[in-house]
């Protein structure tokens, strides 16, 4: 009696356990891309890991914890995590059910979460796009506009409801657009959709501030709400900044590493889109203190190994010793271009590379070749640069615990550089073939 007494109180603890447990289920494609799924809840400025699973024929079935709380998670399928990832809604009750296609994105056939949150957007941007349509054909039949804005008033207003008491309500209401009377001008649209911009967030939200969503709505407004006319490089440069501001006093109420978050993001942002001065603004005034005030040096290392690696800076000092005389990458003249090429006399893929460089430069009097070798002796690399008679040459002991492979953010073997004849970078190539094409560019 004690016996099965026993094994009912077992039993019904596990039905509750399993009643607890639910699964991500999906399939990837293609197939052969996809290998394992790592699944990660996101918070503020971290994350954290959750459960793994293997794919298998481009299926997978995850089984989310029982205390996973709700929220929204990354499933990462490659590295670099920070780009082969897909995200998704779990509000711990329900399973979850999709397809993630590489080149097309994600579907949901379950989760009533993930599937209003995706058509709520959808169909908000739509409406979105039909008014910006309205404005850039200069439409002047004010019933259009009227409708496409009752339209889009009526759409908030019915998922807003659809979404009450819901995991996402926050982010349907945060992302409320402008509605105007349907009489406004294009300049008074704009002029007033950008002041409203922020009207529905609260950024001290924790799901909100976990979250992508917020991220990119900040990086939006950063490059968008800007003035109507043309604008030069440096006034786009200078509006985008006074865009930054007004970023930096919506957040500042709220902890340092979601600041860090954010401010990071519009950071990579910049660079992307080669705004510099943006970018250099960013980390000047905000960034770079944030990133001391929490011993956050791998950011800091992350933005000033870029600005000193980025087109049109100067390349960093190099020096190494020929014969008993110290020569400096920064000294070297008479030529207009130089390609500065790290490798390693132990590195295949390099002994077929150099070669091949080698031979591209055969006519090519106006551009020299700096190969610095990163070794661990000198012994074969004397015996490699004597197939390389034409090259300038330079050896570094300890490779890849050669002060270079930091300075020149080296994570592989032949990593090439192309300089102008004052040592500034023009161009970061992967391999010969992409060399000869830089070149041939500066022609």
């Amino acid at each position: 009696m004690v016996f099965k007494y026993f094994f009912f109180i077992a039993s019904l603890f596990l039905a509750i356990n399993v009643e607890a447990q639910h699964n991500i289920t999906g399939t990837l494609s293609p197939a052969s891309h996809f290998k394992w799924i790592i699944a990660y809840q996101l918070q503020p400025g971290s994350l954290n890991y959750t459960a793994n699973t293997p794919v298998e024929e481009g299926s997978f079935s995850l089984t989310m914890p029982p205390t996973a709380p709700a929220g929204i998670y990354r499933l990462v399928y490659a590295v670099p995590q920070e780009e082969f990832y897909f995200d998704v809604i779990y509000n711990g009750w329900e399973d979850i059910t999709l397809d993630f296609d590489f080149n097309k994105g994600i579907s949901f056939s379950n989760s009533q979460e993930n599937i209003l949150y995706h058509d709520y957007f959808s169909k908000i941007s739509e409406v979105e796009q039909d008014i910006i349509k309205y404005y850039s054909e200069r439409n002047s039949n004010k019933d259009v506009l009227s409708k496409l804005n009752k339209k889009l008033f009526a759409l908030q207003n019915y998922y807003e409801v659809q979404t009450s008491g819901l995991f996402i309500e926050p982010f349907i209401k945060a992302n409320h657009p402008y509605i105007s009377d349907g009489n406004e001008s294009v300049s008074s649209y704009v002029r007033n959709k950008n002041r409203q911009f922020f009207d529905h967030f609260s950024f001290e939200n924790p799901v909100l501030q976990a979250s992508k969503f917020i991220t990119e709505k900040i990086n939006n407004y950063v490059f968008t709400a800007l003035p109507l006319e043309r604008l030069s490089e440096d006034k786009l440069e200078k509006e985008m900044q006074v865009n930054v501001e007004d970023v930096v006093t919506k957040i500042n109420g709220t902890s340092l590493p979601f600041k860090i978050k954010v401010l990071s993001e519009l950071w990579r942002e910049m660079v992307k889109n080669n705004h510099n001065d943006t970018a250099d603004y960013i980390y000047n005034n905000h960034l770079k203190e944030m990133a001391i005030a929490t011993n956050n040096g791998e950011l800091i290392n992350e933005i000033e190994a870029y600005n000193r690696l980025r087109i049109g800076a100067v390349a960093p000092e190099i020096t190494w010793v020929d014969g008993y005389t110290e020569k400096k990458l920064s000294d070297l003249k008479g030529a207009d271009t130089y390609v500065l090429v790290f490798w390693s006399s132990s590195c295949p893929h390099c002994l077929e590379q150099l070669p091949l460089l080698q031979q591209a430069m055969k006519n090519r009097k106006n551009t020299k070749v700096v190969a610095i070798g990163l070794e661990d002796d000198a012994v074969n690399w004397k015996k490699e640069i004597a197939l390389l008679p034409t090259f300038i040459h330079g050896i570094s002991l300890g490779k890849w615990e050669s002060p270079y492979t930091s300075l020149y953010q080296i994570e592989l073997t032949p990593t090439f550089y192309i300089l102008d004849d004052k040592k500034r970078i023009v161009a970061k190539p992967s391999d010969v073939i992409e060399v000869k094409e830089v070149l041939n560019s500066l022609l």
